[in-house]
């Protein structure tokens, strides 16, 4: 009786004019190769973040999956990043 857990990418999309890349991922639970358990977590990526002196920092994609990072390369322009940023400064004067 094998029991295996696995990490499906179930989808991933680029959404809003700042282009917040949301993926959902399915943990899928096996018992000798038969389904006994699925479970969908949902997360987000933003193209940056303020530092404490109202700096943009880039969000570091390097621990994603290639495509995960091909995907935020593609869809994070440095006018995204920068229009962003000044989205979140505003918010914070």
């Amino acid at each position: 009786m094998a029991i295996t857990k696995e990490t499906v990418v179930a989808k991933i999309e680029a959404v809003n004019e700042y282009r917040h890349v949301q993926i959902a991922e399915d943990i899928v639970i096996k018992e000798d190769g038969t389904e006994i358990s699925k479970t969908r977590h949902r997360r987000v990526l933003q193209c940056c973040t303020l530092d404490n002196d109202k700096n943009k920092v880039d969000t570091d994609v390097s621990s994603e999956s290639s495509e995960i990072q091909g995907i935020c390369s593609s869809v994070w322009t440095n006018e995204i990043k920068t229009a962003y940023a000044a989205k979140l400064a505003s918010e914070i004067a």
